[in-house]
């Protein structure tokens, strides 16, 4: 397993990171804790969730099932870089100040309760899960400041922001004396490249490290024949609007990976970790086979002929007048 250094920090995380959002709705609690004790086996250090996972009504599910993970022992918690989230809300019918968005006042409870929920007494990596446009960097930063301040949490991420958001929060920050985000949360795969326009540059700028999810379009880059209806790649196939003359586009990269000797799954994941942006892939895993290969995904290096073979290949996902690179060549002279 390959490891790199997150963001600005000096913490360093591995390559490959445990998506755990679908533990407790699609995963039952004995394979998510088999699939963490195998992840840290591999030696992958780095675990995602957020306080909404598990889904209504069993918000904050998943959370649980990681804390009584991490309630056996046998150092586990003192081994993983843990990550959660804030922003949405945890009850069916929320209050004012209870709704998704970010507060101070809302800040403070949603992290007392995760960590209750973690059994743990700190969060490595506290993300706002969403971009909220109405609170003021003051209020943002001073409540961020002073939970790192108490030792809650050790480090700040984003999740969904744009360019501007990444910048505008950042430089605030800066302005304080403060570290800052040391992360961004993207999706970002060969079939969804938005973030090459804005995100991804802006990151690199600001000292951001990413950390996207969704490295193989929640399964459609894993070589799927059939999509089996009511599935997670059957949503995402929905999502990105797909249509069965997509299907050519997703057997030229199978041929491609054949060609290379490598399951589809670890060439994608390796793709998305080929930007300089990008410190770790979230890979949402949901069985334990799903660990397979993700090691060799860690360490695999694409040569230039075969990133311009991708980029041919997938380059009908860019539309025109987009083209490959950065804002504001992608659209303009």
């Amino acid at each position: 397993m390959e490891y790199k250094r997150l963001g600005r920090s000096n913490m360093t995380v591995s390559r490959i990171c445990v998506g755990t959002m679908h533990f407790g709705n699609r995963t039952p609690e004995d394979e998510a804790f088999a699939i963490m004790d195998k992840a840290l086996e591999m030696g992958i250090n780095f675990f995602d969730t957020a306080n909404v996972y598990g889904g209504r009504p069993n918000t904050g599910l998943t959370e649980s099932i990681i804390g009584r993970w991490l309630a056996q022992g046998g150092g586990r918690r003192d081994a993983i870089v843990l990550a959660t989230k804030v922003y949405g809300p945890m009850v069916p019918d929320p209050g004012p100040n209870e709704t998704a968005g970010i507060s101070a006042y809302k800040v403070r409870k949603h992290l007392h309760d995760s960590l209750e929920r973690l059994q743990t007494d700190h969060i490595d990596l506290y993300q706002v899960h969403h971009l909220d446009r109405t609170i003021t960097v003051e209020e943002f930063w001073r409540i961020f400041e002073r939970l790192e301040n108490d030792g809650d949490v050790l480090y700040i991420g984003t999740s969904n922001f744009p360019g501007w958001g990444l910048t505008k929060f950042q430089m605030a920050a800066w302005h304080r004396g403060l570290l800052g985000l040391v992360s961004e949360q993207t999706q970002y795969n060969l079939l969804s490249r938005y973030p090459e326009l804005e995100v991804l540059p802006a990151a690199l700028e600001m000292g951001i490290g990413v950390i996207p999810y969704m490295p193989v379009a929640g399964g459609l880059l894993t070589g799927k024949e059939v999509v089996q209806p009511g599935s997670r790649t059957a949503d995402v196939w929905n999502e990105y609007g797909f249509s069965d003359d997509r299907q050519p586009q997703l057997d030229a990269f199978s041929a491609l990976c054949a060609d290379l000797g490598e399951p589809e799954h670890v060439v994608a994941t390796a793709w998305t970790l080929a930007h300089p942006a990008v410190t770790s892939a979230i890979v949402g895993v949901r069985t334990i086979a799903h660990l397979e290969g993700l090691d060799r995904a860690s360490e695999l290096e694409l040569d230039a002929e075969t990133l311009t073979r991708l980029d041919e290949i997938f380059s009908i996902n860019r539309g025109r007048p987009l083209k490959p690179g950065p804002a504001p060549e992608a659209y303009a002279w």
